[in-house]
Protein backbone atom coordinates (compact mmCIF):
# COMPACT_ATOMS: atom_id res chain seq x y z
CA UNK A 1 0.00 0.00 0.00
CA UNK A 2 1.31 3.36 -1.05
CA UNK A 3 1.56 5.78 1.85
CA UNK A 4 1.02 9.34 1.68
CA UNK A 5 4.03 11.69 2.17
CA UNK A 6 6.66 8.98 0.42
CA UNK A 7 6.96 11.23 -2.78
CA UNK A 8 10.32 12.00 -1.52
CA UNK A 9 11.52 8.54 -1.20
CA UNK A 10 10.46 7.32 -4.64
CA UNK A 11 11.88 10.54 -6.41
CA UNK A 12 15.12 10.31 -4.49
CA UNK A 13 15.47 6.51 -5.36
CA UNK A 14 13.17 6.17 -7.87
CA UNK A 15 11.20 3.52 -7.16
CA UNK A 16 8.39 2.67 -5.32
CA UNK A 17 8.83 2.63 -1.64
CA UNK A 18 7.49 -0.96 -1.49
CA UNK A 19 10.09 -1.79 -4.39
CA UNK A 20 13.30 -3.78 -3.47
CA UNK A 21 11.93 -5.30 -0.63
CA UNK A 22 14.94 -7.84 0.42
CA UNK A 23 13.60 -11.19 1.65
CA UNK A 24 12.02 -11.74 5.19
CA UNK A 25 9.48 -13.84 6.75
CA UNK A 26 6.23 -12.85 7.11
CA UNK A 27 5.64 -10.66 9.97
CA UNK A 28 4.18 -11.59 13.12
CA UNK A 29 0.05 -11.63 13.69
CA UNK A 30 0.36 -11.22 17.51
CA UNK A 31 0.35 -8.43 20.29
CA UNK A 32 1.73 -4.67 18.78
CA UNK A 33 2.46 -6.29 15.85
CA UNK A 34 -1.10 -6.50 14.97
CA UNK A 35 -2.11 -3.12 13.51
CA UNK A 36 -5.06 -3.90 15.46
CA UNK A 37 -3.73 -3.95 18.50
CA UNK A 38 -3.25 -0.06 18.84
CA UNK A 39 -6.51 1.71 19.90
CA UNK A 40 -5.93 5.15 20.57
CA UNK A 41 -7.77 7.58 17.75
CA UNK A 42 -5.61 10.06 19.06
CA UNK A 43 -2.47 9.05 17.05
CA UNK A 44 -1.79 9.94 13.40
CA UNK A 45 0.57 12.05 11.37
CA UNK A 46 -1.12 15.35 12.93
CA UNK A 47 -0.43 14.66 16.19
CA UNK A 48 3.58 13.60 15.19
CA UNK A 49 3.19 16.83 13.70
CA UNK A 50 2.36 18.98 15.59
CA UNK A 51 4.33 17.80 18.44
CA UNK A 52 7.46 17.31 16.79
CA UNK A 53 7.11 21.22 15.34
CA UNK A 54 6.84 21.98 19.64
CA UNK A 55 9.95 19.71 20.15
CA UNK A 56 12.23 21.46 17.30
CA UNK A 57 11.63 24.59 18.55
CA UNK A 58 13.60 23.50 22.05
CA UNK A 59 15.63 21.29 20.31
CA UNK A 60 17.28 24.85 18.15
CA UNK A 61 17.50 26.28 21.47
CA UNK A 62 19.07 23.57 23.16
CA UNK A 63 21.26 22.76 20.32
CA UNK A 64 22.44 26.90 19.91
CA UNK A 65 23.08 27.55 23.42
CA UNK A 66 25.12 24.26 23.73
CA UNK A 67 27.10 25.48 20.72
CA UNK A 68 27.67 28.61 22.59
CA UNK A 69 28.77 27.34 25.64
CA UNK A 70 31.72 25.55 23.74
CA UNK A 71 32.68 28.60 22.27
CA UNK A 72 32.59 30.48 25.65
CA UNK A 73 35.01 27.91 26.80
CA UNK A 74 37.59 29.12 24.55
CA UNK A 75 38.81 25.78 23.57
CA UNK A 76 41.41 26.75 21.46
CA UNK A 77 43.47 28.62 24.28
CA UNK A 78 46.11 26.55 26.41
CA UNK A 79 44.16 23.73 28.51
CA UNK A 80 41.10 25.16 27.97
CA UNK A 81 39.53 22.06 25.90
CA UNK A 82 37.17 19.50 27.63
CA UNK A 83 37.00 17.43 24.75
CA UNK A 84 39.90 15.66 22.70
CA UNK A 85 38.58 17.53 19.20
CA UNK A 86 36.14 20.10 18.57
CA UNK A 87 35.04 18.49 15.27
CA UNK A 88 33.75 19.97 12.11
CA UNK A 89 33.11 22.93 13.86
CA UNK A 90 36.91 23.30 14.58
CA UNK A 91 37.00 26.68 12.37
CA UNK A 92 34.37 28.21 13.88
CA UNK A 93 35.90 27.89 17.35
CA UNK A 94 39.05 29.24 16.10
CA UNK A 95 37.32 32.13 14.21
CA UNK A 96 35.02 32.93 17.38
CA UNK A 97 35.75 34.37 21.02
CA UNK A 98 33.83 34.81 23.81
CA UNK A 99 32.92 38.22 24.59
CA UNK A 100 33.42 40.16 28.03
CA UNK A 101 30.68 42.99 27.68
CA UNK A 102 27.24 41.40 28.84
CA UNK A 103 28.12 40.20 32.48
CA UNK A 104 25.05 37.59 32.25
CA UNK A 105 25.53 36.23 28.62
CA UNK A 106 26.98 33.15 29.94
CA UNK A 107 23.87 32.75 32.59
CA UNK A 108 21.12 33.35 29.57
CA UNK A 109 22.61 31.10 27.46
CA UNK A 110 22.82 28.36 29.64
CA UNK A 111 20.12 28.90 31.61
CA UNK A 112 17.84 28.50 28.34
CA UNK A 113 20.02 25.50 27.84
CA UNK A 114 18.73 23.72 30.99
CA UNK A 115 15.15 25.36 30.73
CA UNK A 116 14.34 24.59 27.12
CA UNK A 117 16.39 20.50 27.57
CA UNK A 118 14.19 19.68 30.55
CA UNK A 119 11.11 21.30 29.57
CA UNK A 120 11.31 19.20 25.67
CA UNK A 121 11.11 15.91 27.63
CA UNK A 122 7.66 15.86 28.28
CA UNK A 123 7.42 16.64 23.92
CA UNK A 124 9.70 13.99 23.47
CA UNK A 125 7.92 11.08 25.27
CA UNK A 126 4.78 12.29 23.27
CA UNK A 127 6.30 12.22 20.05
CA UNK A 128 7.79 9.04 20.73
CA UNK A 129 3.99 7.85 22.22
CA UNK A 130 2.86 8.93 19.05
CA UNK A 131 4.92 6.81 16.30
CA UNK A 132 5.08 3.52 19.11
CA UNK A 133 3.20 1.92 16.26
CA UNK A 134 5.69 2.02 13.57
CA UNK A 135 8.81 0.66 16.74
CA UNK A 136 6.58 -3.26 15.55
CA UNK A 137 6.61 -2.44 11.81
CA UNK A 138 7.36 -5.30 9.75
CA UNK A 139 9.36 -6.09 8.20
CA UNK A 140 11.28 -3.77 9.96
CA UNK A 141 13.14 -3.15 6.07
CA UNK A 142 10.97 -3.48 3.44
CA UNK A 143 12.90 -1.17 0.74
CA UNK A 144 15.98 0.91 0.46
CA UNK A 145 14.18 4.20 1.17
CA UNK A 146 12.56 2.57 4.28
CA UNK A 147 16.09 1.84 5.34
CA UNK A 148 17.11 5.15 5.31
CA UNK A 149 14.29 6.27 7.65
CA UNK A 150 14.39 3.60 10.51
CA UNK A 151 18.09 4.16 10.44
CA UNK A 152 17.46 7.93 11.01
CA UNK A 153 14.77 7.21 13.46
CA UNK A 154 16.87 4.61 15.81
CA UNK A 155 19.75 7.30 15.20
CA UNK A 156 17.58 10.58 16.35
CA UNK A 157 15.41 8.55 19.27
CA UNK A 158 19.05 6.86 20.93
CA UNK A 159 20.91 10.31 20.63
CA UNK A 160 17.89 12.23 22.02
CA UNK A 161 17.70 9.67 24.62
CA UNK A 162 21.41 9.82 25.48
CA UNK A 163 21.38 13.60 25.47
CA UNK A 164 18.28 14.12 27.70
CA UNK A 165 19.21 11.35 30.09
CA UNK A 166 22.75 12.24 30.68
CA UNK A 167 21.89 15.75 30.68
CA UNK A 168 19.27 15.35 33.43
CA UNK A 169 21.98 14.02 35.28
CA UNK A 170 24.64 16.33 34.98
CA UNK A 171 21.93 19.05 36.37
CA UNK A 172 21.85 16.83 39.48
CA UNK A 173 25.66 16.58 39.48
CA UNK A 174 25.37 12.54 39.74
CA UNK A 175 27.35 10.64 37.03
CA UNK A 176 26.67 6.73 37.54
CA UNK A 177 28.26 5.88 33.89
CA UNK A 178 31.45 5.39 33.64
CA UNK A 179 32.25 8.15 30.88
CA UNK A 180 32.79 11.88 31.33
CA UNK A 181 29.98 14.05 30.55
CA UNK A 182 31.06 16.77 28.53
CA UNK A 183 33.09 14.66 25.63
CA UNK A 184 30.33 12.35 25.04
CA UNK A 185 27.41 15.04 25.53
CA UNK A 186 29.18 17.26 23.05
CA UNK A 187 30.05 14.46 20.14
CA UNK A 188 26.72 12.68 20.75
CA UNK A 189 25.26 15.95 19.92
CA UNK A 190 26.83 15.99 16.63
CA UNK A 191 25.02 12.56 16.01
CA UNK A 192 21.50 13.90 16.92
CA UNK A 193 22.09 17.21 14.56
CA UNK A 194 22.72 14.89 11.71
CA UNK A 195 20.06 12.30 12.34
CA UNK A 196 17.61 15.20 12.94
CA UNK A 197 18.52 16.62 9.59
CA UNK A 198 17.79 13.08 7.91
CA UNK A 199 14.89 12.67 9.95
CA UNK A 200 13.35 15.77 8.57
CA UNK A 201 14.45 16.02 5.43
CA UNK A 202 12.62 12.86 5.07
CA UNK A 203 9.30 13.56 7.24
CA UNK A 204 9.12 17.30 6.03
CA UNK A 205 6.72 16.43 2.89
CA UNK A 206 4.50 14.26 5.69
CA UNK A 207 4.23 17.15 7.70
CA UNK A 208 3.81 19.94 5.20
CA UNK A 209 0.99 17.64 3.79
CA UNK A 210 -0.59 17.05 7.43
CA UNK A 211 -0.58 20.28 8.51
CA UNK A 212 -2.19 21.53 4.94
CA UNK A 213 -5.06 18.81 5.22
CA UNK A 214 -5.87 19.05 8.89
CA UNK A 215 -4.75 22.36 9.81
CA UNK A 216 -2.03 23.64 12.66
CA UNK A 217 -3.96 23.87 15.06
CA UNK A 218 -7.57 22.85 14.29
CA UNK A 219 -7.93 19.13 15.75
CA UNK A 220 -7.10 20.95 18.93
CA UNK A 221 -10.49 22.25 18.54
CA UNK A 222 -14.00 20.37 19.22
CA UNK A 223 -14.75 16.16 18.71
CA UNK A 224 -11.33 14.12 18.61
CA UNK A 225 -12.01 12.01 15.05
CA UNK A 226 -9.43 9.88 14.11
CA UNK A 227 -7.39 10.25 10.39
CA UNK A 228 -7.20 7.84 8.03
CA UNK A 229 -5.99 4.68 8.76
CA UNK A 230 -4.99 3.70 5.20
CA UNK A 231 -2.76 6.94 4.97
CA UNK A 232 -0.10 5.70 8.08
CA UNK A 233 0.51 2.72 9.99
CA UNK A 234 0.26 4.99 13.97
CA UNK A 235 -3.68 5.73 12.60
CA UNK A 236 -5.40 2.69 14.40
CA UNK A 237 -7.47 0.72 11.94
CA UNK A 238 -9.94 -0.83 15.07
CA UNK A 239 -9.81 2.48 17.05
CA UNK A 240 -11.70 2.70 20.58
CA UNK A 241 -13.71 5.41 21.60
CA UNK A 242 -11.56 8.42 22.92
CA UNK A 243 -10.55 8.71 26.74
CA UNK A 244 -9.51 11.92 26.06
CA UNK A 245 -9.25 14.47 22.92
CA UNK A 246 -6.17 15.34 21.27
CA UNK A 247 -6.88 19.00 22.92
CA UNK A 248 -6.55 17.47 26.63
CA UNK A 249 -3.99 15.15 25.90
CA UNK A 250 -1.83 18.25 24.37
CA UNK A 251 -2.81 20.21 26.59
CA UNK A 252 -1.49 18.18 29.76
CA UNK A 253 1.73 17.87 27.65
CA UNK A 254 2.23 21.61 27.22
CA UNK A 255 1.45 22.51 30.95
CA UNK A 256 3.75 19.97 32.11
CA UNK A 257 6.39 21.09 29.81
CA UNK A 258 5.64 24.69 31.28
CA UNK A 259 5.56 23.71 34.89
CA UNK A 260 9.10 21.72 34.36
CA UNK A 261 10.55 25.03 32.47
CA UNK A 262 9.39 27.24 35.62
CA UNK A 263 11.12 25.17 38.38
CA UNK A 264 14.11 24.87 36.33
CA UNK A 265 14.16 28.41 36.03
CA UNK A 266 14.29 28.81 39.70
CA UNK A 267 17.70 27.83 39.77
CA UNK A 268 19.19 29.82 36.80
CA UNK A 269 16.62 32.96 37.92
CA UNK A 270 17.27 32.44 42.10
CA UNK A 271 15.55 34.59 44.16
CA UNK A 272 12.00 33.98 45.05
CA UNK A 273 11.69 31.37 42.60
CA UNK A 274 14.87 29.38 44.15
CA UNK A 275 12.27 27.71 46.25
CA UNK A 276 10.67 26.34 43.90
CA UNK A 277 13.66 24.95 42.08
CA UNK A 278 12.86 21.19 43.12
CA UNK A 279 15.42 19.62 40.81
CA UNK A 280 17.92 22.07 41.92
CA UNK A 281 20.42 19.74 43.68
CA UNK A 282 22.11 22.20 45.79
CA UNK A 283 19.73 22.76 48.69
CA UNK A 284 18.57 25.55 50.15
CA UNK A 285 21.35 26.89 52.06
CA UNK A 286 24.79 26.97 51.00
CA UNK A 287 26.78 28.20 53.27
CA UNK A 288 27.08 31.11 55.91
CA UNK A 289 25.90 34.61 56.31
CA UNK A 290 27.24 36.47 53.11
CA UNK A 291 28.90 32.92 51.76
CA UNK A 292 25.64 31.76 51.54
CA UNK A 293 25.26 30.75 47.27
CA UNK A 294 25.93 27.87 45.43
CA UNK A 295 29.34 26.07 45.67
CA UNK A 296 29.99 23.15 42.45
CA UNK A 297 33.73 22.80 43.95
CA UNK A 298 34.48 22.61 47.73
CA UNK A 299 38.03 23.09 48.98
CA UNK A 300 37.74 19.19 50.62
CA UNK A 301 36.84 18.17 46.76
CA UNK A 302 39.98 20.11 45.06
CA UNK A 303 42.26 18.97 47.66
CA UNK A 304 43.03 21.90 49.08
CA UNK A 305 45.81 22.52 51.75
CA UNK A 306 44.27 24.87 54.18
CA UNK A 307 47.73 25.76 55.03
CA UNK A 308 48.56 26.72 51.63
CA UNK A 309 46.27 29.52 51.78
CA UNK A 310 47.44 30.45 55.15
CA UNK A 311 50.27 33.30 55.87
CA UNK A 312 52.55 31.93 53.73
CA UNK A 313 50.37 32.36 50.45
CA UNK A 314 51.89 34.55 47.53
CA UNK A 315 50.18 35.34 44.31
CA UNK A 316 52.89 35.42 41.67
CA UNK A 317 52.06 37.85 38.71
CA UNK A 318 54.29 37.06 35.33
CA UNK A 319 54.77 38.68 32.05
CA UNK A 320 57.63 38.25 30.04
CA UNK A 321 60.80 38.44 31.97
CA UNK A 322 59.27 40.51 34.93
CA UNK A 323 57.25 39.19 37.78
CA UNK A 324 55.86 40.37 41.38
CA UNK A 325 55.28 38.11 43.99
CA UNK A 326 51.94 39.84 46.35
CA UNK A 327 50.50 38.41 49.27
CA UNK A 328 47.06 38.91 50.50
CA UNK A 329 47.76 42.05 52.32
CA UNK A 330 49.72 43.54 49.48
CA UNK A 331 46.45 42.95 47.61
CA UNK A 332 44.33 44.44 50.08
CA UNK A 333 46.43 47.89 50.04
CA UNK A 334 46.05 48.39 46.17
CA UNK A 335 43.08 50.12 45.12
CA UNK A 336 39.71 48.18 45.45
CA UNK A 337 36.60 47.81 43.25
CA UNK A 338 33.43 46.42 43.78
CA UNK A 339 31.30 44.80 40.59
CA UNK A 340 27.98 43.20 41.21
CA UNK A 341 28.64 40.03 38.87
CA UNK A 342 27.00 36.38 38.34
CA UNK A 343 28.49 32.93 38.50
CA UNK A 344 26.82 30.65 35.73
CA UNK A 345 27.35 27.14 35.77
CA UNK A 346 27.20 24.33 32.75
CA UNK A 347 24.50 22.79 34.76
CA UNK A 348 21.93 25.77 34.44
CA UNK A 349 22.10 27.40 37.88
CA UNK A 350 23.69 31.31 38.38
CA UNK A 351 23.63 33.72 41.42
CA UNK A 352 24.95 37.20 41.25
CA UNK A 353 27.22 38.30 44.31
CA UNK A 354 29.06 41.64 45.30
CA UNK A 355 32.55 40.92 44.35
CA UNK A 356 35.61 43.43 45.64
CA UNK A 357 39.41 42.67 44.79
CA UNK A 358 41.82 44.44 41.85
CA UNK A 359 40.99 44.85 38.43
CA UNK A 360 43.19 42.07 36.75
CA UNK A 361 43.92 44.47 33.98
CA UNK A 362 45.64 46.60 36.77
CA UNK A 363 47.64 43.73 37.95
CA UNK A 364 48.85 43.29 34.50
CA UNK A 365 50.05 46.51 34.64
CA UNK A 366 52.40 46.34 37.56
CA UNK A 367 54.54 43.54 35.35
CA UNK A 368 54.64 45.12 31.80
CA UNK A 369 51.80 42.44 30.29
CA UNK A 370 48.45 44.79 30.49
CA UNK A 371 48.77 44.48 26.52
CA UNK A 372 49.00 41.04 26.41
CA UNK A 373 46.33 39.48 24.38
CA UNK A 374 46.19 36.27 26.70
CA UNK A 375 46.23 35.21 30.72
CA UNK A 376 46.90 31.84 32.00
CA UNK A 377 44.92 31.57 35.66
CA UNK A 378 46.55 28.58 37.88
CA UNK A 379 45.48 27.53 41.10
CA UNK A 380 46.45 25.95 44.29
CA UNK A 381 44.00 22.28 43.62
CA UNK A 382 45.67 19.49 43.18
CA UNK A 383 42.43 17.36 41.66
CA UNK A 384 39.89 18.29 39.22
CA UNK A 385 39.48 19.99 35.80
CA UNK A 386 40.29 23.16 35.24
CA UNK A 387 42.88 23.92 38.15
CA UNK A 388 43.84 26.10 34.95
CA UNK A 389 42.51 28.33 32.63
CA UNK A 390 43.02 30.99 29.88
CA UNK A 391 41.18 33.99 29.56
CA UNK A 392 41.12 36.11 26.11
CA UNK A 393 41.86 39.73 25.65
CA UNK A 394 38.34 40.75 25.98
CA UNK A 395 38.00 38.76 29.61
CA UNK A 396 41.40 40.17 30.91
CA UNK A 397 41.15 43.70 29.94
CA UNK A 398 37.84 44.85 30.90
CA UNK A 399 37.69 46.90 34.09
CA UNK A 400 35.37 44.57 35.64
CA UNK A 401 37.03 40.98 36.02
CA UNK A 402 38.84 41.12 38.70
CA UNK A 403 40.74 39.07 41.27
CA UNK A 404 38.41 38.72 43.91
CA UNK A 405 39.12 38.70 47.36
CA UNK A 406 36.32 39.63 48.90
CA UNK A 407 32.19 39.01 48.45
CA UNK A 408 29.18 40.47 49.88
CA UNK A 409 31.49 43.10 52.05
CA UNK A 410 33.37 40.01 53.58
CA UNK A 411 36.52 37.74 52.99
CA UNK A 412 35.91 35.15 50.44
CA UNK A 413 34.65 31.36 52.40
CA UNK A 414 38.11 29.05 51.53
CA UNK A 415 34.77 27.15 49.26
CA UNK A 416 34.03 29.86 47.35
CA UNK A 417 38.27 30.36 46.38
CA UNK A 418 40.14 31.81 49.81
CA UNK A 419 42.25 33.43 49.73
CA UNK A 420 41.82 34.75 45.64
CA UNK A 421 39.82 33.78 43.12
CA UNK A 422 39.00 35.03 39.74
CA UNK A 423 35.31 36.70 38.72
CA UNK A 424 35.00 37.79 34.73
CA UNK A 425 32.00 38.82 33.47
CA UNK A 426 29.75 36.43 31.27
CA UNK A 427 32.31 33.57 31.49
CA UNK A 428 32.09 29.83 32.93
CA UNK A 429 31.59 28.97 36.44
CA UNK A 430 34.19 26.96 35.77
CA UNK A 431 36.66 29.98 34.25
CA UNK A 432 36.05 31.99 37.29
CA UNK A 433 39.26 30.22 38.79
CA UNK A 434 39.45 29.58 42.79
CA UNK A 435 42.08 29.42 44.80
CA UNK A 436 44.52 31.58 42.74
CA UNK A 437 48.40 31.49 43.23
CA UNK A 438 49.57 32.37 39.49
CA UNK A 439 48.44 34.95 37.01
CA UNK A 440 50.90 34.84 33.68
CA UNK A 441 49.83 37.49 30.89
CA UNK A 442 50.65 36.49 27.51
CA UNK A 443 52.19 33.01 28.32
CA UNK A 444 49.51 31.28 25.37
Amino acid sequence: MEQRGDGFLERAFGADPDARKPPAPDPPQIGPFKRSFWKSPVRGPWLTSFTGSALLVAIVVCAVTGFLSHVAYETTLGENAVVLGDGPLTFLYEWLSWPAGWAYLYAVTQGMHVIFGVAAIPLLLLKLWSVIPKFFERPAVRSLAHMLERTSLALFIGSALFLFVTGLLNIQGWYPFGFSFVPAHYYASFVFVGALILHLALKLPLVARSFREHGVTRPLGGQTIEEDSALHETVATQPDPATISRRGLVGMVGATSLALAVMMAGQSIGGPLRRIALLAPRGQVLGTGPNDFQINKTAAAAQIDVADTGQKWALDVIAGGEQASLTRADLLALPQVTERLPIACVEGWSTAQDWTGVPLIELGRMVGGDAAETLLVQSLQKSGSFSEVVLNRAQLSDERSLLALQVNGVDLSLDHGFPARIIVPGAPGVHNTKWVNRLSFGAV
